[in-house]
């Protein structure tokens, strides 16, 4: 990055010695300039994944291994087709979702409750279902689906 100076001799053999002069360097020695980038780049890619701020949400891993057993039979509610919502096997009305909800949860050691919901069923439906759950007492809320569904990315839909 700094400039250097180069010594250039006169020309001319004669028996005077003529004093050496110097002559500026007029190239830029770009290799430090470079390597100062490339560390703030590497800088820079590790930092911006954690200045990134999302939503709290538990998202699913893929290649995870099984469930660890639980001493508790695990809670699933329901949301059917016409929009009913059942509770493990029993139906319940969704004015009595969370009153229901919020006894079950006091009863349990574990906040882990699985949804499931129609294909058929509209989003707002399921949100609203998972807010009933939230207001309930449950945090950890996974949502339950078939395996076999389109990957997205072109390839066709994995056979069972």
């Amino acid at each position: 990055m700094g400039a250097g100076v180069i010594k250039s001799e006169a020309g001319g053999g004669g028996r005077r010695r003529r004093r050496r002069r110097s002559a500026p360097m007029s190239e830029i020695n770009v290799t430090p300039f470079v390597d100062v980038m490339l560390v703030l780049l590497i800088i820079f890619m590790v930092a911006a994944p954690l200045l990134t701020v999302g939503v709290p949400v538990e998202l699913p891993r893929t290649a995870a291994g099984a469930l660890p057993a639980d001493q508790e039979e695990p809670l699933a509610v329901t949301v059917t087709a016409d929009g009913g919502v059942q509770i493990q096997t029993t139906a319940v009305a969704r004015d009595q979702l969370v009153p229901r909800l919020r006894a079950i949860a006091a009863e349990r050691t574990s906040d882990r409750v699985f949804l499931r919901a129609d294909g058929a069923v509209p989003y707002a439906q399921v949100m609203e279902v998972m807010g009933a759950l939230n207001a309930g007492g449950f945090a950890n809320i996974g949502l339950v689906t078939d395996i076999g569904g389109p990957a997205l990315d072109g390839r066709p839909p994995a056979e069972e």
